[in-house]
């Protein structure tokens, strides 16, 4: 199945989620920002900025002289966004507008995105020389609690396959350096893994949060009825509490990054 809709839904509750997610990972990609080096007055552009958390570390490091742009497909999520936002679908068979980039950036956008390969062509075709390529993307594969709580494996499959339905690739993070290659790109100069694991009663409300906003789909779906997911919810609630010791690894943000050499 290929869709260019989000799957996790359009809510004021799913548009905080996203920016709670943001800032769990805002040092992750602060130090590979840091990584390639992006200085004072370079041209970026976030692909899929959302509401444009990662827009401000760019613009920590790029200063009055550089600039920072956004591109999203959602106009409301995208108006929380601290600087300019260009509304566009990047599924689209054009070039990125605003080119060329000193920096092109995106996070957890293929993941969502059909066509990755193409996506993430274009989004190369928009570094200029010297510039570079950043991706950082959720692999879900290792998700859950060890020792492992029965609840959090059904409520973890139930999203994986919420996900699927939507045409979402859970294990897009690992295929990065796959996907560049299939996009005529190259090997990655340099790849990332980023985890966190963290107290069951701080994981599982974020697996609540993902579980509620993909439920539409999983309804749609006939993944599961209203009924069962409140009772599993329910549960969750209840076993984490009574598992206080349990910890939750969350979804690996992988990165992959790559220089365009500078014109001759």
């Amino acid at each position: 199945m290929e869709t260019t809709e989000y799957a996790l839904g359009r809510t004021d509750e799913e548009f905080e989620r996203v920016r709670a997610q943001a800032r769990l990972w805002s040092a992750d990609t602060a130090r590979l920002l840091d990584r390639i080096g992006l200085a004072a007055g370079a041209r970026c552009l976030d692909a899929g900025c959302g509401p444009g958390e990662t827009m401000r570390l760019m613009a920590e490091r790029v200063g009055p002289a550089g600039e920072v742009i956004g591109i999203d497909l959602d106009p409301a999520i995208s108006s929380l966004a601290p600087g300019r936002v260009i509304i566009h679908d990047l599924t689209a068979d054009e070039p990125v507008p605003g080119g060329p980039y000193d920096l092109v950036y995106a996070r957890l956008l293929l993941f969502h995105t059909p066509r990755r390969a193409e996506v993430l062509r274009r989004l190369w075709d928009a570094v200029g020389p010297g510039g570079h390529l950043l991706v950082q993307d959720y692999d879900l594969q290792a998700v859950g609690l060890n020792p492992t709580l029965g609840i959090v494996d059904e409520m973890t499959a139930l999203v994986v396959a919420a996900f699927g339905a939507a045409g979402c690739d859970v294990r897009t993070g690992s295929r990065l350096p796959y996907l560049m290659a299939e996009a005529g790109i190259g090997a990655p100069d340099g790849t990332d893994v980023a985890g966190r694991l963290i107290p069951a009663v701080m994981g599982t409300p974020i697996l609540a949060s993902v579980y509620q906003s993909l439920l539409p789909i999983a309804y749609a779906n006939g993944l599961i009825t209203p009924d069962e997911a409140g009772k599993a919810l329910d549960t969750l609630r209840r076993e984490t509490a009574a598992n206080p010791d349990r910890y939750v690894l969350l979804p690996l943000l992988n990165g992959v990054w790559k220089s365009k050499g500078a014109a001759r």
